[in-house]
């Protein structure tokens, strides 16, 4: 079995309440759920949704998926370099393959992730027995313990079941931008009765609702919680940004003192100024931002 003492999380992670304008106003306290310092390399959620997968795995190769820029496939390539495990990324976009790694890739292979590349018809196909089982074959990988894209499964689910947790009685809507769906599943199951929990998805598409109860469904038997989505703040999709959205994340850095992330943290936390300018929040209303990530240093 493999140690994981180089893991060793900061646990609880630290909540700030920071002071600003544009919630004070409207009779509001932010919060921030620093999920960004539970480890330098696994971090936030990450952290939660990977150890519990990594412990299922007893030490075989980790294999599991993601697009050019996924910090899913850079925090396992982390992991496996510091507990000394094999991984395998695969790859949405075989055209990638004949192309100079992205600085997001590079760092994977630094970490000595293996990098299997394939079209994107059968990416969207990997959860199929039939496709997957074709995947791991060409990527060498048939006796790899399987990580989904995100790593959201039950036991992802399960670990972050204790983000809620760790918020219970300090909030009173938790707010927590989304990519699969896990970490909103096991929030959501974690808090106590009056709080409620609200997912941002960062993707478009609509689907996420049915992804998460059915994560859920694995995990707890049923829907668990009370959670919401709001859809209208992905700004054109995954990995995708705006002027508009940059000018906002420099803003709150400047303001906080706070790296933003810009794929998910700016999108959570511009959806939350806005929620608050439509007076969506009674006021008295405490929300806790979970901070998921921070801008990654090049290789």
């Amino acid at each position: 079995m493999t140690s994981l003492d180089p893991l060793a999380p900061r646990l609880p992670s630290p909540l700030q309440e920071v002071r600003d304008d544009r919630f004070e106003r409207r009779g509001l306290r932010l919060l921030l759920k620093r999920d960004d310092l539970i480890h330098p390399h696994l971090i936030g959620n990450k952290w939660r949704k990977l150890v519990p997968n990594i412990e299922a795995a007893r030490g075989r190769p980790l294999v599991t998926f993601g697009g050019a820029y996924s910090n899913h496939l850079r925090a396992t390539a982390a992991a496996g370099r510091l507990l000394g495990l094999v991984t395998v990324g695969v790859v949405r976009g075989e055209e990638l393959a004949g192309r100079p790694l992205n600085p997001s890739l590079a760092r994977c292979a630094a970490d000595g992730m293996r990098l299997h590349f394939v079209d994107r018809s059968t990416y969207r196909r990997k959860t199929e027995p039939e496709t997957l089982a074709a995947i791991l074959g060409a990527a060498g990988a048939e006796e790899a313990y399987v990580v989904p894209e995100g790593g959201s499964n039950g036991a992802a689910v399960h670990g972050c079941r204790a983000l809620g947790e760790e918020l219970r009685g300090h909030a009173d809507v938790v707010a927590v931008a989304c990519g699969t769906g896990g970490t909103l599943a096991g929030l959501a199951a974690g808090l106590t009765a009056g709080q409620r929990a609200l997912g941002v998805p960062v993707l478009r598409g609509g689907f996420l609702e049915g992804d998460i109860q059915a994560l859920q469904e694995r995990a707890f038997g049923g829907r668990t919680g009370s959670w919401t989505l709001d859809e209208r703040f992905h700004f054109g999709g995954y990995a995708r940004t705006t002027p508009e959205l940059h000018t906002f994340a420099e803003d709150f850095e400047t303001r906080h003192g706070l790296p933003v992330e810009r794929l998910y943290v700016a999108k959570l936390l511009y959806s939350l100024v806005a929620l608050a300018d439509e007076d969506a929040f009674p006021r008295g209303t405490t929300i806790a931002a979970v901070i998921t990530g921070r801008p990654l240093p090049l290789p």
